[in-house]
């Protein structure tokens, strides 16, 4: 049973800010999973201490985030993330003519392995913690176009196979929802440009040194909680990546 939480004292952050953070902070504890009611508003703003417009307030702002989702009538309910707005919100790889697919996904390497530290940093994860480490190669319309090299805290994956994600029926994203309940809302990036090593050169059928685009993700979900690390190598010979902002046109 989760307990209440506490009641929110006053400090420089507007109060509808500090309930848009304690329900995000329920909804990471597990209180409230995908595709269930909240409790009425009127509960809400009494748990809270607030009054019924600071709390919508807070609950507009995590609407427009897709985190939340009103249905006239029924009331307030965790979102359910479908496999095409994953896909759509985050994969932003597109052929330079400007048409979206579906990739094609193969897995090359899998292993638990101790998290390294540049992995238990992106991942705030404590000295000693171990990761899933998989690596994928996926290709659009035939052609072999990105290796991503991904870890997840073996603490939120317990007892992920190697199985499990060679025959995932969804996008991976889904299959973190479906499978272990972690919704990814949010991402933070940084791209780079890197010469192809040997690895990525025979996987993507290019030279060794070849220039490659390199993106490095972050997944967050609730509260900023980070869930995965991911590094992608992305041959951008006839293809291009698109900023947020267009992702979703």
């Amino acid at each position: 049973m989760i307990n209440r939480l506490p009641q929110l004292s006053p400090t420089g952050t507007p109060l509808y800010q500090q309930v848009k953070r304690a329900v995000l902070a329920a909804l990471a504890a597990g209180e409230w999973t995908q595709g269930e009611a909240l409790p009425p508003e009127k509960h809400l703003a009494e748990r809270f201490v607030v009054s019924i417009g600071t709390l919508r307030k807070a609950i507009d702002e995590l609407e427009a985030e897709n985190i939340l989702i009103r249905h006239q009538g029924r009331g307030t309910f965790v979102a359910i993330h479908s496999r095409n707005q994953h896909f759509f919100r985050f994969f932003r790889v597109v052929r330079q003519d400007g048409k979206k697919d579906y990739p094609s996904t193969e897995l090359q390497k899998f292993r638990r392995m101790r998290a390294n530290e540049e992995v238990r940093e992106k991942l705030a994860l404590d000295k000693g913690a171990y990761v899933y480490e998989f690596v994928n190669l996926l290709s659009l319309n035939g052609d072999k176009v990105i290796v991503d090299t991904i870890a997840v805290p073996e603490t939120l994956f317990q007892g992920l196979t190697r199985e499990q994600l060679a025959t995932r029926p969804s996008t991976l994203y889904s299959f973190y929802q479906d499978s272990y309940d972690i919704n990814v809302i949010a991402t933070s990036e940084r791209v780079r440009t890197v010469a192809a090593d040997d690895d990525h050169a025979t996987l993507l059928d290019v030279p060794p040194g070849n220039p490659l685009l390199s993106v490095r993700r972050v997944a967050y979900s609730y509260n900023k909680q980070p869930v995965e690390w991911r590094v992608s190598a992305i041959n951008t010979e006839h293809y291009e990546y698109i900023g947020q902002d267009n992702a979703n046109s």
